[in-house]
């Protein structure tokens, strides 16, 4: 496999997993009543309320407000996948912990690393594909 090829390669490699990781991200916004249920159950089998009992606390409390909205308003769930984009400005009106933003903003953080990848190796093939002799160069001598 030459340079180029492997570069393709790569960057395709790199592409859909950035496109893999960007859907689960999103998926997970649809079952949050079951999600947050489940979590809810690990984490008392992992002793987490007498460990940590404010994230306990808020977990628990997370879960109750999902399954009113869920029994009361399900229009409501359908909203969430944009609530990581409000964090900034409305999370403390909501009573969302800042500690609970960050976590919800880490793809934000996180996502350009394989963009940036990407990126480097997009200049890389762009190097390996342009032309031995500069454009103008040529209409110049020809």
């Amino acid at each position: 496999m030459n340079d180029r090829a492997a570069l393709l390669k790569g960057i395709r490699v790199w592409l859909a997993l950035f496109v893999v990781c960007l859907v689960l991200s999103g998926a997970t916004a649809f079952p949050l009543v079951h999600e947050l249920r489940w979590t809810e159950d690990l984490s008392r089998a992992l002793s987490v309320p007498e460990h940590l009992p404010a994230l306990m606390d808020w977990i628990e409390r997370v879960r109750r407000g999902l399954d009113t909205a869920d029994a009361d308003y399900p229009f409501l769930l359908h909203g969430t996948d944009w609530l990581a984009f409000a964090h900034l400005i409305c999370g403390p009106i909501r009573g969302i912990p800042s500690w609970w933003s960050v976590i919800d903003m880490s793809f934000g953080v996180f996502g350009p690393i394989p963009l940036y990848v990407v990126r480097k190796r997009i200049k890389r093939l762009e190097a390996l594909t342009a032309p031995a002799v500069p454009p103008a160069a040529v209409a110049v001598s020809g």
